[in-house]
């Protein structure tokens, strides 16, 4: 099963694929050069398909707890500064997708959307310090009825090169329902308030929906 965001990209790859390989075996004659190129063309077909694969997961539902909105590994864990919507001191847990995650961005918690908004900006290497306020981005922000107002901000990276977000302004969501999509990166930052529960550590693999980052 694949994501909606890349069934042009993967039709347009599958396309360049066949095409590239029946030119390859119809006109070159060396062998090599001809199983190279076939090679390299379904190599990158594959890559396509992996990054934009949304597996089938059943979900569990609890407004007490707050759940990846990603795929990726726990890079940070720390008290901030969060300067753009809430102006004061928040938890913030940063997850790094690589490029061979699931890349679709879910709602860690379910409730009103109160604020969504899109940044354009760079395209800094997603662990870089000011990536989160200089690259492209978009922050939205749920106000949910056990963690009253989470923010969850998607942060594009180097490769990155493409936000999508869903959210709009004044609708209600479910929690693990799709918030958005990063084509081809890469972080996504969610702000806490301070003293909620923390369940995972640092370095840990999460899974977008599945595990629990935080918990009443």
């Amino acid at each position: 099963m694949f994501h909606k965001e890349g069934h042009k990209i993967i039709f347009g790859m599958l396309t360049i694929a066949i095409i590239g390989s029946i030119v390859a075996d119809s006109f070159i004659a060396n062998s090599y050069i001809k199983y190279s190129i076939i090679g390299v063309l379904m190599v990158l077909l594959f890559l396509v398909l992996q990054f934009f694969r949304n597996p089938k997961r059943d979900f569990i539902l609890n407004e007490n707890t707050l759940l990846s909105p990603v795929d990726g590994k726990v890079v940070v864990i720390e008290e901030v500064f969060e300067k753009e919507y809430f102006n004061d001191k928040r938890l913030q847990v940063s997850v790094f997708m690589s490029p061979i995650n699931v890349h679709v961005t879910r709602y860690p918690v379910g409730g009103d959307v109160v604020f969504s908004k899109y940044h354009p900006g760079k395209f800094l290497v997603a662990w870089h310090p000011k990536s989160s306020e200089e690259n492209e981005r978009t922050t939205v922000v749920v106000k949910s009825a056990s963690f009253g107002e989470i923010l969850h901000r998607q942060i594009a990276g180097a490769v990155a090169r493409r936000i999508v977000n869903y959210a709009q302004e004044a609708e209600s969501v479910e929690q693990a329902s799709d918030s958005g999509f990063i084509k081809f990166g890469s972080r996504v930052d969610v702000f806490l308030p301070i003293g909620t529960k923390i369940d995972v550590s640092l370095n840990q693999k999460v899974k977008g929906g599945i595990t629990v980052i935080a918990s009443k």
